[in-house]
């Protein structure tokens, strides 16, 4: 039978004709023109990484520009302003802020704003020198003390004899014992401060030792200096590096303490403490003496506190705020 029913496609050329293209034609057809389904869910927007960062991080940001105005301050004050802050001029003394002294003048006729601009050297240095070695120095017993359980009772309960002690007046007891410098408030805040560290890092270790890469190492022979510091230590780090922002801003804090009552750095050298611990008797009459250096010491204090709470958020997954 040569001729083709109707049932059965024929081919003309290249085109395949019959019931079945021809309702794939139709299906084709209707699917191009259907209209586009409506956006449910809104279109993400690209940032960039530091863009991104900020808007995940902002703590860190608004602490760490904070921080860095700060530090910029401290090392250039020689070049903003400034003069010399241990120049005394009798016949300028209590003088009001103004267009050429900024600040005002102190009982001595010294520029306040001279003065806070250097004491900003003093606070950081002792904040950051307090953070680095009570970090290092707790870090060090927290790893032998968690590790090695012979030596845990004993260094625990020193640590603890420590930590009864309030800080503020370990330092002050220890800065009674010797004379007054930058680098004895530094040793004094540092003994106050790094048992805490001791006792946090001693609690990480005891929950990393029962992890089962640890318990491998030990297994098969590895020595522990080295499961310490190849296992144990990095996995410290960012619960020591929040730790050490929060002791950076009590060490500031104690170091203007311990000045403003007279027992910290010597009276000649500008630090915020001795500024507000000279204005304190014409606090009533001429407040910006005390007013100028407070501000200067909260603005880093809520700087590092903001940082160590960005880092807290950032470094914990389970507080990580993550698109």
């Amino acid at each position: 039978m040569s001729a083709t029913t109707p049932e059965h496609s024929t081919h003309t050329g290249s085109r395949f004709t019959g019931p079945l293209y021809d309702a794939r034609d139709i299906a084709e057809r209707d699917h191009a023109a259907a209209p586009d389904l409506p956006a449910i869910l809104p279109v993400p927007k690209q940032r960039g990484r530091i863009t991104g960062f900020i808007y995940r991080h902002p703590t860190i940001f608004v602490g760490g520009l904070l921080l860095g105005v700060m530090i910029f301050i401290a090392i250039f004050a020689p070049y903003l302003g400034t003069k010399d802050p241990t120049a005394l001029a009798p016949a300028k003394r209590i003088r009001d802020p103004s267009a050429l002294y900024w600040f005002g003048t102190d009982m001595l006729g010294r520029d306040i704003y001279s003065r806070v601009l250097y004491g900003s050297r003093v606070s950081l240095i002792v904040g950051f020198s307090v953070a680095f070695c009570a970090s290092v120095l707790g870090t060090f017993i927290g790893l032998v003390a968690g590790f090695v359980r012979p030596l845990d009772a004993v260094v625990m309960r020193v640590m603890d004899g420590l930590m009864s002690i309030p800080p503020l007046l370990l330092a002050i007891a220890l800065m009674a014992l010797t004379r007054a410098s930058v680098q004895n408030v530094v040793i004094a805040i540092t003994i106050a401060e790094f048992p805490r560290v001791s006792r946090l890092v001693r609690g990480v270790v005891l929950s990393l030792r029962e992890q089962p890469y640890v318990e491998a190492a030990i297994a098969s022979g590895t020595r522990v200096p080295v499961i310490i510091w190849k296992h144990i230590l990095p996995n410290t780090l960012a619960a020591l590096m929040v730790q050490a922002t929060f002791i950076c801003a009590s060490a500031m804090i104690t170091e203007a303490i311990l000045s403003f009552i007279g027992a910290g750095t010597p009276p000649i050298i500008p630090s915020w403490g001795n500024i507000m611990a000279e204005g304190r008797a014409l606090w009533q009459v001429k407040p910006f003496i005390v007013f100028f250096p407070a501000i200067f010491l909260s603005i880093t204090v809520l700087a590092v506190n903001l940082l160590g709470d960005g880092l807290r958020d950032a470094l914990d997954p389970r507080l990580a705020k993550r698109l």
